[in-house]
Parts: structure tokens; C-alpha cells; sequence
């Protein structure tokens, strides 16, 4: 027989499984069926939890899928960072740093499709708040994307000059690779995104 202390442990376990499971479920059902087609009894039904479970982890359902986005978004950036200070990037070309940073990230956001396409695909046009959430982690990367090109700048391996626009291109054209891949990921491999992003950038920032 469960008594009253285990009891609450059980509901307090419950609830911290919470928001896992319905950040499993939005990445489920937001990838199949589309963010604007899915509702919160849905997300709920597929979690396994009381509706009440929702309002308890989340303000809304575009809580929960900036939620989704941070989590993509984190692991391309943690991706990046650890292949920045791996052994060999300072002596590498630009063109090959460039190839190394954008293979890890493109490998971390890709790894499943689901959360790719919800966090490149279902984002798009939401709303202002979810536009301004992209936009934040955007200018984040173009700061870290410029100190590349200004320190590639330097090295005389891309051109000289204020390096902010391209790169700000260059965001913009990472996303829209990125959702590519979202609609189309068995046409559109990581391979072929590491070499286009690669390629791209070394363009935009005026390589010989």
C-alpha cells in the first residue's frame, strides 16, 4: 500500500516528467502535423498528462516551442564552440576553420529531423514574440561569425573592410539553408550544407 508521503513523492515525480514529455510531444506532433495545426489538448493526449500539465510548464504553446528552438540552437552552439577549441583550428585556413565550424553545427542541429524542421520550419511567422526570440540568437551569431571574419581579415585570407553586412548575410543564409533541409532533409544532406554554407561564406566575404 502507497501512503500519503508516497503518494507525493509519486505526483512530484509526475510533474517533473512533466515538461520532458511535452517537450517530446511538440517536437513530435509541430514536425508532423505543423505548429499552427496542433492544439494543446493534442500535445497533451500524445505527452500523457492532464491538460492542467500544460499551463503548469508553459505560458503558451509559443512558450513551448521558443523552448524547442533554444534547445536546437544551444546544441549547434555548443557544437561550434567545441570544435573551436579543438586541437589544429588556430593553424587551420580560413576556408577550413570555416568548413570545421559549420560541419559541427549543421551535424548538432540535424541529428533529428524532427527538431530541425520545428526549429528552422515552424518558426517561421508565428508571431512577433518567436520573431524577436530567432532574431536575438541571430545577432548573438553574427557577433561570433564577425570575430571569424575579422580575424580572417587580418590573416589577408578574405577581404579587408567592415565585415558586419556579409556576415549578416550570412546569417540569414544559414537559416535559409537550414529550412531547406527542414522540408527536404533526404535531398538536402549535412554534407551539402557544410560545403554551400561553406562555400557562401567564403563569397560573401570577399575570399581570392
Amino acid at each position: 500500500m502507497v501512503g500519503p508521503v508516497g503518494t507525493v513523492h509519486a505526483i512530484a515525480e509526475d510533474r517533473a516528467q512533466w515538461r520532458g514529455r511535452l517537450l517530446r510531444a511538440g517536437r513530435a506532433l509541430f514536425a508532423a502535423y505543423g505548429y499552427a495545426n496542433t492544439t494543446v489538448e493534442q500535445l497533451c493526449a500524445e505527452a500523457k498528462v492532464p491538460v492542467r500539465a500544460f499551463s503548469q510548464q508553459f505560458t503558451s504553446r509559443e512558450a513551448l516551442l521558443i523552448a524547442l528552438y533554444d534547445e536546437v540552437a544551444t546544441r549547434g552552439l555548443r557544437a561550434s564552440e567545441a570544435v573551436l577549441l579543438s586541437d589544429g583550428m588556430d593553424e587551420c585556413s580560413t576556408e577550413e576553420r570555416f568548413r570545421r565550424l559549420f560541419d559541427a553545427y549543421v551535424r548538432a542541429v540535424t541529428a533529428d529531423p524532427r527538431a530541425a524542421r520545428v526549429a528552422f520550419v515552424e518558426v517561421l511567422g508565428v508571431s512577433r514574440t518567436v520573431d524577436e526570440h530567432v532574431a536575438m540568437w541571430r545577432t548573438m551569431w553574427s557577433e561570433f561569425l564577425t570575430c571569424e571574419a575579422e580575424r580572417a581579415a587580418e590573416r589577408g585570407e578574405v577581404g579587408d573592410g567592415d565585415q558586419r553586412v556579409a556576415v549578416m548575410v550570412m546569417t540569414h543564409s544559414v537559416d535559409e539553408l537550414l529550412a531547406h533541409h527542414g522540408r527536404r532533409p533526404r535531398q538536402v544532406t549535412p554534407d551539402w550544407l557544410t560545403d554551400e554554407l561553406t562555400r557562401l561564406s567564403l563569397i560573401m566575404l570577399g575570399s581570392p
